[in-house]
């Protein structure tokens, strides 16, 4: 027994399966009856030849199917992530509803006493028109319109340009921007 070399298995089986078979291979030597001097050699050679011929001829007992989650180990990955951006995508894309909703209701919910509403003359269904009138903003500080303006330049200058006709409309629109910096009035926005 100590002489055979180590099985290689594409299954290895269990512990369990491993111990009924050596315990069967114990028994079958293990009953015989321990013979004379003369015949123990030669019964040693043939206990030794039956073991190698049964051990050869002996396939090892077939493993237990594994599961399903065993032999598809590989994929788990692979199925939590695709599960984790569809999950994301669907509540982004929610999100995005709410938000147009919120909008919606924000507008419609202004004042009526600002909105002009003209009716349309049909005669099966009546739509009013909502027109909202322009708003007018307070205007912009001077100070503020120069960091702006300077906001601006900085970034027109981070501007790479791809062909010559767009590096010369970059170049005057720096020079626009440089007058009014160092202009003294700024024109209202």
């Amino acid at each position: 027994m100590s002489n055979e070399t180590p099985k290689l298995y594409v299954h290895k089986p269990k512990k369990a399966q491993l111990k009924k078979h050596l315990q069967q291979q114990q028994s079958r030597s293990s009953p015989s009856p321990s013979p004379s001097p003369v015949t123990a050699s030669s019964s040693s050679s043939s206990m030794a030849s039956q073991s190698t011929t049964s051990s050869s001829s002996h396939v090892p007992p077939t493993p237990p199917k594994e599961s399903f989650a065993r032999r598809y180990k590989f994929l788990w990955p692979l199925l939590l992530a695709v599960n984790f951006s569809i999950g994301a995508y669907l509540f982004m894309r929610t999100k995005k509803k709410e938000n147009i909703e919120e909008i919606a209701t924000d507008v419609t919910s202004t004042p009526t006493s600002a909105v002009a509403t003209a009716a349309v003359s049909d005669a099966s269904t009546s739509h009013p028109v909502v027109v909202e009138p322009a708003k007018v903003r307070e205007p912009i500080p001077l100070d503020q319109q120069r960091e702006l303006f300077k906001w601006i330049l900085e970034e027109k200058r981070k501007i790479k340009p791809k062909d010559p006709e767009d590096k010369k409309k970059i170049d005057e629109e720096k020079a626009i921007l440089k007058q009014f910096i160092r202009a003294k009035s700024i024109p209202p926005l």
